[in-house]
């Protein structure tokens, strides 16, 4: 279905609080897979539709979008302008507990905030529902649009002005969870090549990971499934202590990322609960595309001096 582009506040802090307000830009869409793809498919109950309700829960005073019955995989796009782009680009994994996809809260509110900052952004609309899948197959198919979008977009680096070398992914809440798997695979396909675009390496450079599911025990531990060495891209994290997601999975990563010696920022705040996206409220937590912007221009400085 058509999704109807919406004026939002993003506050970005630099030097100062600056406030942008703009539309999200018309975004360039296109499939994943040129066939049916791989992998289980999402369990869809009718047709591709925004599930929200209007007694749903209000973030920051508006509604979101809940996606819902993705059984096609697709990508939409979104450049900056010419001279703001830094090179980079950042592939987007909405939330939604691998029932729905968060649309706009998590996914082309991002894409806006980052071409402010000069990335590209890819905002995956990866298959769901798959949360009725059992063991791996819950999380299979959203990595496989992941690491398929991945792909894709270093295969467009000419075309796109980017830098093959600076392409990370973001994810917030079940799209966490995908993008950690997604990182910690280090390019290790879970599909088999489909065209020339697999040529292009899946492998995320960095990853951004806000309220992530998925990747500890409940006594906290690390899920076996996730193997981290030094070759492990750096990472970023931020959660709420008040989070029923517990920030255990955060901090579970981030400590064998730490044993490992791979550069990694964690961010853990007393309050804040989960699902804010990048909408500002009084909550602190809220605050954190201050801090992640500060962390992806000093990565980017660090990748720029390893180059030279």
């Amino acid at each position: 279905m058509p999704l109807n582009c919406r004026t939002m506040m993003i506050c970005l802090l630099g030097t100062g609080l600056v406030c942008v307000t703009a539309g999200v830009a018309a975004a360039q869409t296109e499939p994943l897979w040129p066939e049916k793809p791989p992998g289980p498919a999402a369990v869809v109950s009718g047709e591709e539709q925004d599930l929200t309700k209007p007694d749903d829960r209000l973030i920051a005073g508006e509604r979101i979008i809940k996606l819902g019955n993705v059984s096609q995989p697709q990508m939409q796009v979104f450049l900056p302008p010419k001279e703001k782009a830094n090179g980079g680009a950042v592939v987007i994994c909405p939330g939604g507990g691998f029932s729905i996809l968060a649309w706009d809260l998590e996914g082309t509110e991002v894409a806006q905030w980052l071409n402010t900052l000069g990335y590209a952004a890819v905002v995956v609309k990866y298959r769901v529902p798959t949360r009725q899948h059992a063991g791996q197959d819950r999380w299979h198919g959203p990595v496989m649009d992941a690491q398929r979008a991945l792909s894709l977009t270093r295969s467009r680096a000419e075309q796109w002005g980017l830098d093959s070398s600076r392409i990370g992914i973001l994810g917030f809440s079940a799209g966490g969870e995908t993008a950690a798997r997604t990182a910690v695979q280090q390019g290790k396909r879970l599909y088999e090549p489909v065209d020339d675009a697999d040529q292009a390496s899946c492998a995320a450079d960095f990853a951004v990971l806000v309220y992530p599911a998925g990747i500890a025990e409940a006594d906290g531990t690390l899920k076996a499934e996730y193997s981290v060495d030094s070759q492990t891209p750096p990472m970023f994290f931020v959660h709420a202590a008040d989070d029923n997601v517990s920030c255990l999975h955060s901090v579970a990563l981030f400590t064998a990322l730490k044993k490992a010696d791979v550069p990694a920022e964690l961010h853990i705040f007393t309050t804040g609960g989960h699902g804010y996206g990048l909408r500002p409220t009084d909550q602190a937590v809220t605050r954190w595309p201050e801090r992640a912007a500060g962390w992806l221009a000093e990565l980017a400085s660090q990748t720029k001096r390893a180059n030279d």
